[in-house]
């Protein structure tokens, strides 16, 4: 099954432990063989959270979401939980500074944005499997201070705190605040209740999180006297050695007011030959078979990005949908003279000039030339008549010919952009703001 299907229907009998190992995305599990017990007599029921940190989640936290969704493909009840409690305090995992607090509308509005995109990789339809989604404030908020100190940090020994690596880290640079040093009680107390309400006893998370979670896990032994278990996903990082899903202008956002469609598509495309078989594995539902097929196809004809384009299509259909990857590849082969423009929405084309040099002027009037050279796709005038007699230049796809072309309000695409063009693969844009 493939990305692409957009089908989210449990495929029950697939031995999901050797699903995440084949695919190296797991990193540590409390006791990986009273798990595969667990999974092999029944359902259970899993779950991950994601903090609202943010207005969008990112690469990095859709390698967790995927991980709960394949445990629902492979028959077991998924519950994805949105941090509207943890969201307010931080989280210090990972992090050498204290976070900056935001408001509680801020929050709840992040909240809102994320429920919307963990919904969409989740099947909600009735049965067995059916996933849930909760919001971690809906228990949190109802705790008095005392009922939170007696009856859940009573369980918390301080030193078993202070030698979890995310505070020790922290208490051997800047410090930490008692706010975020309360945090891995919170979220504990979430597998707790979650345990209690849901009968869930098995959460996910990234590696980073591994004490928080083992803390869920001993509270709930210390309190129900029951055994459940923590299973943490591998931090994706780049075979360069750089964080995974950063880019010049940040992380990788789902959302596509934060990364345009376009440019979601694009970084995939560009992932280097050393990773995007790890990437396929990671991020895409296409089977083992076919994996090693464009594995190969990378070896024999790397030239071809065979591999990058079906990450790409796969991971943009999956977030985007297939409308808007049909919009992308339009829009990439128009760029480079393989379509019409005039086939282009003008989001789509904003977008796809984001990505590439673009001058913006006030008004039209200069020669082609100048804005050739002002955009930045040559060095200067001189080269940019150089690209005109040799027959390298375009605008709009069409072949500038003449040196002293002078583009018009009729050469306005949408009335606002100039597509440029040097040879056959380095584009341009101008803007008319």
């Amino acid at each position: 099954m493939t990305a692409s299907s957009g089908n989210l229907v449990p495929t029950p009998g697939i031995d999901i432990l050797d699903e995440l190992e084949w695919r190296d995305v797991t990193a540590q599990t409390t006791d990986a063989d009273a798990l595969r017990k667990a999974l092999a007599e029944g359902p259970i029921t899993v779950y991950a959270g994601f903090d609202p940190t943010a207005p969008s989640l990112h690469a990095g936290n859709l390698a967790t979401l995927l991980i709960l969704t394949r445990f629902q493909r492979a028959g077991h009840r998924p519950i994805g939980l949105v941090g509207g409690a943890t969201g307010l305090i931080g989280d210090p995992s990972g992090r050498s500074t204290e976070r900056s607090l935001n408001s509680s509308e801020i929050v709840e509005e992040w909240v809102s944005r994320i429920r919307v995109q963990v919904e969409k990789f989740l099947s909600f339809d009735e049965g067995p499997t059916a996933a849930t989604l909760v919001s971690n404030l809906d228990w949190t908020a109802e705790l008095s201070a005392i009922d939170f100190l007696r009856d859940v940090g009573k369980h918390f020994p301080v030193n078993r705190m202070l030698a979890r690596e995310s505070v020790s880290a922290r208490l051997a640079g800047e410090g930490l605040s008692y706010t975020e040093f309360s945090y891995q009680i919170l979220q504990a107390n979430d597998y707790l209740e979650l345990y209690r309400r849901h009968g869930c006893t098995l959460q996910l998370g990234g590696s980073d999180q591994w004490g928080n979670i083992t803390a869920g896990v001993d509270l709930i032994r210390r309190v129900e006297g029951a055994h459940v278990h923590a299973l943490t996903g591998k931090l994706i990082t780049k075979a360069d050695g750089t964080k995974f899903g950063k880019t010049a202008g940040g992380a990788v956002w789902l959302d596509p007011a934060l990364t345009s469609p376009y440019a979601f598509y694009q970084y995939w495309l560009n992932a280097d030959d050393r990773d995007v078989v790890r990437f396929l594995k990671v991020f895409t539902f296409r089977e083992r078979e076919e994996i090693e097929e464009l594995e190969k196809a990378v070896a024999d004809r790397p030239a071809a990005r065979e591999a990058q384009r079906a990450l790409a299509g796969d991971l943009t259909t999956l977030v985007h949908g297939a409308d808007e990857l049909a919009r992308v590849i339009a829009a990439s082969r128009a760029l480079f003279g393989q379509g019409s423009l005039d086939e282009l929405d003008a989001r789509t084309l904003e977008s796809a000039l984001a990505e590439v040099p673009t001058a913006t002027v006030p008004s039209l009037g200069a020669p082609y030339i100048d804005l050739l050279a002002e955009s930045g796709l040559v060095e200067s005038k001189s080269a940019a008549r150089r690209a005109v007699k040799e027959g390298g230049a375009y605008l709009n796809n069409v072949k500038i010919t003449d040196e002293d072309y002078v583009p018009s309000a009729d050469d306005l695409l949408f009335g606002r952009f100039l597509v440029l063009r040097r040879g056959k693969k380095t584009i341009g844009g101008v803007e008319v703001v």
